[in-house]
């Protein structure tokens, strides 16, 4: 088409309304990433208000019911609410934590309570109760997820990872050229 203001030899081109392809991939990604972020963010403020966390088992004490590499959410209780029946994960000074079914519980004063434990995949309980004033009790457990964040926390893994969102928050940011 040509533009007779201009005169004859300034051709316009026609606009493309349409939009490119790539730009709106670029864009629902950036949109799922900002979607990711906020999960994350609420995820941190209902783990520190509900005092939640995670735990990852990486024995088969409690298979077939929580298998080995299973991820678990856990929260905080005083030992006073631990029932028969609770997996809880009780702190030991050094040593690891251990994460076992109840099998009793014993008020012994105050806050404190002797806890029976055994792994189900165990044929006794532990050999000795353990004298807590609080502990972990397990909301809900995703089989082999642990694997997954086990392998997510190496260090290779994180600095790609790292580099991967530089690029791309650089890559959001940088100056385009616009388009008249």
């Amino acid at each position: 088409m040509t533009d007779t203001t201009l005169g004859p030899r300034h051709v316009v081109a026609p606009v493309s309304t349409r939009p490119r392809v790539g730009k709106w991939i670029g864009e629902r990604l950036l949109d799922l990433l900002a979607l990711g972020g906020v999960i994350c963010i609420i995820a941190v403020i209902v783990a520190f208000t509900f005092n939640i966390s995670l735990i990852m088992f990486k024995t088969g004490s409690m298979s077939p019911t929580i298998p080995t590499g299973s991820l678990a959410i856990v929260r905080a209780i005083p030992a006073s609410e631990a029932r028969v029946g609770d997996v809880l994960t009780i702190d030991r000074e050094g040593q690891l934590p251990v994460t076992h079914r109840v099998v009793s519980t014993t008020g012994v004063g105050g806050e404190a309570y002797l806890i029976e434990m055994k792994g189900d995949a165990n044929d006794n309980n532990d050999p000795v109760p353990y004298l807590i004033t609080q502990a972990r009790v397990m909301v809900f457990s995703i089989p082999d997820l642990g694997y997954l964040v086990s392998r997510a926390s190496d260090p290779r893994v994180m600095a790609g990872m790292t580099a991967a969102m530089t690029l791309l928050v650089t890559w959001s940011f940088w100056p385009r050229k616009k388009k008249n």
